[in-house]
């Protein structure tokens, strides 16, 4: 139960963020946004309809699709999500900040405020309706980036905005869309990004205990044969913070300068030593 209080709340504080800059920066300085929001965002600057109804109308029929196809958990999330969002909206109508004479910086604000909010409802297994839910189909699916999803069908909104806005600010709503999606997949991926590092070496054993005794880090060996000369090897796996990796690369290459070393990004770590604070692991029966 404090599980999906935690991801309630969490989807909730993300839903109050985006509805903030959608308002504060979008509304107030005429630029559109990607997916349903953009669609609403349209509406509004053209009939002057209010974004928090038009945004829950308009989801409807995508929250029917996301309950028959994304689980009971990740539908009732959305479903909070899309609720929250729409209730946000309505409620920081009157939250405005005009920057008439710098719109590329209100572009930027709106970019980062409405990336670090859809970010977090992301994170925490949300979606806030519209775009969101396909995105996230996409994800669970073909497991295409979330932000690139949303990038991709954005594109198709804002071509729409054109016959409303003009090509200016038809322009800085495409810059705020794609640091919004930089900004989400930052946000998913970034907390716990790290560093993968794999070593063939001969003295792949020493290594692996310098690791574990002057830093604290755990080493998997694995076995591996080389293609050309058909000899079998040791070969060690390992995942280290970034501001470790130099430090690691040091010990390596004292123990054995020949070692063959490839470091690859990590973008999301979990368990001891990153996100379990390197608690004991409980002894089994």
């Amino acid at each position: 139960m404090r599980f999906h209080i935690r991801n309630v709340l969490a989807i909730i504080i993300g839903s109050a963020i985006m509805g903030f800059g959608v308002n504060y920066f979008n509304i107030a300085n005429r630029l559109s946004e990607g997916g349903i929001t953009g669609i609403t965002l349209l509406l509004k600057y053209r009939l002057g309809w209010d974004p928090g109804i038009t945004n829950l109308v308009l989801n409807i029929p995508l929250l029917i699709l996301g309950w028959k196809l994304l689980g009971r958990q990740s539908a009732v999330y959305t479903v909070v999500g899309t609720v929250a969002v729409s209730v946000f909206l309505s409620l920081f109508s009157s939250f405005r900040h005009p920057m008439e004479h710098d719109t590329l910086l209100a572009a930027l604000y709106a970019g980062v405020t409405i990336g670090i909010g859809l970010g977090i409802v992301f994170r925490f297994g949300g979606t806030t309706g519209g775009v969101d839910i396909i995105a996230r189909l996409f994800n669970k699916y073909w497991g295409w980036s979330i932000g690139r999803t949303m990038f991709t069908f954005d594109i198709f909104v804002l071509g729409l905005s054109l016959f409303y806005l003009n090509l200016d600010l038809t322009m800085y709503t495409l810059v705020a869309v794609f640091l919004a999606a930089r900004v989400i997949d930052f946000v998913q991926e970034g907390a716990y990004a790290a560093k993968a590092i794999m070593i063939i070496s001969d003295q792949a054993v020493d290594i692996s205990h310098k690791i574990m005794q002057e830093m604290g880090r755990g080493a998997t060996l694995l076995k591996g044969r080389g293609g050309y000369t058909g000899i079998d090897k040791e070969v060690l796996y390992c995942v280290v913070s970034r501001n470790e990796i130099v430090r690691f690369k040091n010990l390596v290459h004292e123990t054995d300068p020949y070692a063959f070393i490839i470091v690859n990004d990590v973008h999301e770590v979990f368990g001891e030593g990153f996100t379990l604070d390197n608690m004991k692991r409980p002894l089994q029966k």
